[in-house]
């Protein structure tokens, strides 16, 4: 029976389990966006297989300085970026770890202050978000919005094509395309948020354009077999209403990345961080149309997970909060230990505590 923690080959990724660092944004980024020593030691925690992740995704990562939204998140589009994610892989690697980095733009969801000149945020739409971003000071709403013009779409595609190259000269293991949770790839995919009339607008074929695009680019320089996907059929996080067909738009996307042969799907299953069932959606139709690695997410516990990947349901699952308070939560899945409590003042923001200051389950033992 296959386990939780077997070795999987998932593109050209080779892992000692299945067991997945789900992304986490920390906002603890340095100076211009560059991460830090304090991220790598963040990051090295959780590295080792044995007892942490078989595979991290990174923290939500700028493809550009307009791709931001959020306080002190890193980007990938500098060459100081580039070299502080170059000794976070190399530690990684040296744990016998495997990383990939989650390449991401907001779209809307972002403030005039983070951005270059104070602009606006660009998107699919006008249509300011309902909801709120982190900026100095504390979380703010989100800032008016303009609708991309259509000859600038294609500068938007070759920046998620650059950040990938930098994404291998920086010795990631491949990188991961955030079209999820209401961010900029989303607000093209879903009609309750775009409302162009463009060829990119409209219908199912003219909304996926934008994400089937950007794949394409990034594939064509990586190779499918180190670019993952994440997607989110039916969350509503960062005032992403439901699309009027879900069901059918995620098939028409899926059926338009299938020839790409992609490393692997990582699929958001209901509301993030919420309920399951948020809305009805089938994912196991979904996979029929999908050849590479399937990776679910949502509210997995260690019996639910080994379940899916036993049944087959599932090749890869991801874990997430239980992974920031947990720095060997391989480790305590494998043997059922307790899990540590979250420190959810300091998500966000700050220094060591609450991110890097975590026991092992081993040093517990010891000082016991």
């Amino acid at each position: 029976m296959t386990t939780l923690f077997d070795p999987l080959r998932v593109g050209t990724i080779d892992l000692a389990t299945r067991l997945v660092m789900a992304p986490l944004t920390r906002n603890r980024a340095g100076a211009g966006q560059v991460p830090t020593a304090l991220m790598q030691q963040y990051y090295t925690q959780r590295a080792n297989p044995a007892t942490g992740a078989g595979l991290i995704i990174t923290e939500a990562t700028q493809i550009s300085a307009m791709g931001q939204g959020y306080l002190d998140t890193p980007g990938i589009y500098s060459a100081a970026q580039v070299e502080g994610w170059h000794r976070i892989t190399q530690a990684v690697h040296a744990q016998g770890g495997r990383i990939v980095v989650q390449l991401w733009h907001v779209g809307r969801i972002s403030h005039t202050s983070l951005l270059p000149d104070g602009q606006a945020p660009v998107s699919s739409t006008a249509k300011i978000a309902n909801g709120k971003t982190f900026i100095a000071g504390g979380f703010a709403p989100c800032s008016a919005p303009r609708a991309l013009r259509t000859d600038e779409i294609p500068g938007v595609v070759a920046d998620y094509r650059q950040a990938a190259l930098n994404a291998i000269e920086a010795g990631f293991d491949g990188v991961e395309i955030h079209a999820a949770n209401g961010y900029l790839i989303d607000q093209f995919l879903r009609d309750s948020i775009n409302d162009r009339s463009d060829a990119y607008g409209g219908s199912i074929d003219n909304r996926v354009r934008f994400l089937l695009e950007v794949t394409q680019a990034v594939v064509g320089a990586i190779g499918g077999g180190r670019t993952g996907m994440r997607l989110s059929p039916v969350t509503p996080s960062n005032d992403a209403g439901p699309d009027s067909q879900p069901q059918a738009l995620m098939t028409h996307a899926v059926q338009a990345l299938a020839p790409l042969n992609l490393a692997y799907l990582h699929l958001i299953e209901g509301q993030t961080g919420g309920k399951r069932d948020f809305l009805p959606f089938d994912y196991a139709a979904l996979r029929t149309h999908f050849k590479g690695a399937w990776m679910v997410n949502n509210g997995y516990t260690a019996a639910t997970a080994q379940a899916a990947v036993a049944a087959g349901d599932a090749d890869l699952v991801a874990f997430g909060r239980p992974f920031i308070a947990n720095p060997d939560l391989g480790w305590r899945l494998r043997e059922a230990a307790e899990l540590n409590a979250l420190d959810t003042a300091h998500l966000y923001g700050g220094g060591a505590e609450g991110y890097t200051d975590y026991p092992a389950l081993q040093a517990q033992a010891a000082g016991a």
